[in-house]
């Protein structure tokens, strides 16, 4: 059993690919072998979350997982502890391997409750495993996930948490919010994006002694290592160099009221490392020097040679964007397009083509859409997009042959050709204004010090969200704060 704690690079594996491997697996144990290794595993990671617990609600629900619950009692039952399962099932109708546990509960003396218990020390979610991940929790089975939320005890899930989505991530009105969840056999893609990680709360692994059947199993994505946030800027580089050898970025955007998301772009442009931060501000050439960050150089947008730098393009941009974008898109080597850059794009067919045409000709571009940029540019609703972000993302990929920087809980970054990564860095101190301009700088920076666009976007977007992770000040994350942390 493992802590998912993003030192070690984890395949994610969907529902339909579990399955297989499930069947895989279980055709080479003894029948019920693997629930009941299941359940041992349930109760092991109960006893470690509360180790000095005495009554244990189990919601055990009609199918395997609610078999799960079941074994798990019988350990608990066997190891002193005071199990109280509440049973959805029926005997009669139960899945073979289901009704088998159940009736090794009956036989260990478990108790067999038809309503939870009011007092106890820990809940164990076994309502609703993968096979039903599409069910809307109601009637008995929601009243009960109802007290698990309001009630002070710790909540285990086993596999996922009942009422969340184990491929997309999304949640059902009702949704259990574990405190833990212990996930099966493999890692789901849903407990670490969209409403996965409130959802599920710490997130631990056990591969029921399957590792040599995983190991052949490639996933549908991955949780990237910590190894993407690198080392410190100046323990990588070399003594024998200089500013140009780590490239020029130039910030193109702020326009009339919005200077402020280019200068934080370009702020974190010059703190991710990159070599000269040049800016052109679309409100008329008004600011020549910023006394906060006087590194940064002012140039006119019409004067910038994008041929031979890293364009970071749109934050802050508003309408005026649209003048430059053509030339930016037609002649830049390097691009990360952000903001309202992409909202010229969604509307507009030619900029469109632009870039799509890119992939034949140059090395880099790299999307930063938010969910409703994402959703105008694929012409569907915000709320789709959401539904299956992994999906959303892979189709702007694939469109525009771009990598693509899905934002969000659990940011998901794809390109043609790769696997997708969920970023499992981050939390709610980067729900404020200008960090999303601070990570498309940053992406910015490792573009222009020679990374790939694939990347260049998974480092920044791990590093990005480890600064909010560590941030210890009482005071809000600001974007300039999040900005000078890197």
């Amino acid at each position: 059993m493992h802590k998912i704690d993003f030192c070690t690079r984890r395949p994610l594996h969907s529902i339909e690919l579990t399955r297989t491997i499930e069947h895989v697996v279980q055709a080479s144990l003894p029948q019920h072998t693997l629930m009941q290794r299941a359940g041992l595993a349930v109760a092991h990671l109960a006893m470690a979350i509360a180790p000095h617990s005495r009554r244990i609600w189990i919601a055990c629900g009609p199918g395997n997982n609610g078999g799960d619950g079941l074994e798990a009692a019988v350990y608990l039952q066997q190891w002193g502890k005071s199990p109280i399962v509440t049973w959805l099932g029926n005997p009669d109708k139960a899945p073979a391997d289901a009704a088998a546990s159940f009736q090794l509960a009956a036989e260990a003396g478990v108790t067999l409750a038809g309503v939870p218990p009011h007092d106890h020390d820990l809940c164990i979610d076994a309502l609703l495993g993968i096979g039903v991940s599409n069910r809307t929790p109601e009637g008995q089975m929601a009243h009960w996930i109802n007290l698990m939320n309001a009630g002070q005890a710790p909540v285990l899930a086993a596999d996922i948490p009942t009422g969340l989505h184990a491929d997309t991530g999304t949640a059902a009105q009702t949704t259990v919010r574990a405190t833990h969840t212990l996930s099966l056999l493999t890692l789901k893609p849903g407990l670490f994006t969209a409403h996965g990680r409130d959802a599920a709360g710490t997130v631990w692994l056990d591969d029921l002694g399957s590792s040599e059947i995983l190991s052949t199993a490639t996933g549908e994505a991955f949780l990237p290592s910590a190894w993407l946030a690198g080392q410190p800027v100046s323990a990588a580089r070399l003594h024998a160099s200089h500013k140009g050898s780590y490239g020029d970025v130039a910030v193109v955007g702020g326009a009339p009221g919005m200077t402020g998301a280019a200068l934080l772009a370009a702020s974190a442009a010059l703190h991710a490392g990159a070599g000269r931060v040049f800016v052109g501000l679309l409100d008329g050439e008004t600011m020549t020097v910023d006394a906060s960050q006087p590194e940064l150089m002012f140039r006119a947008v019409d004067s910038l040679d994008f041929r031979t730098m890293t364009v970071v393009c749109g934050c802050g941009g508003g309408d005026a964007i649209r003048s430059p974008l053509a030339r930016i898109l037609s002649i830049s080597a390097l691009l990360v397009i952000d903001a309202d850059a992409l909202n010229s794009i969604a509307n507009d067919a030619q900029l469109q083509n632009l870039l799509t045409a890119r992939t034949r000709h140059f090395a880099g571009t790299v999307l930063t859409p938010h969910p409703l940029e994402a959703a105008r540019l694929l012409g569907v609703t915000t709320a789709e997009v959401q539904h299956d972000r992994l999906a959303a993302a892979d189709q702007l990929a694939q469109r525009y042959g771009c990598t693509v920087v899905l934002k969000g809980s659990g940011t998901v970054i794809a390109a043609p050709g790769q696997t997708p990564v969920i970023n499992p860095t981050g939390n709610a101190w980067l729900a404020t204004a200008g960090t999303g301009d601070v990570l498309a700088g940053m992406i910015g920076a490792g573009l222009a010090s020679g990374k790939n666009a694939f990347e260049a976007a998974c480092e920044a977007a791990f590093r990005h969200g480890q600064v909010a992770d560590q941030w210890t000040g009482i005071r809000p994350l600001t974007a300039s704060a999040l900005s000078q942390s890197l």
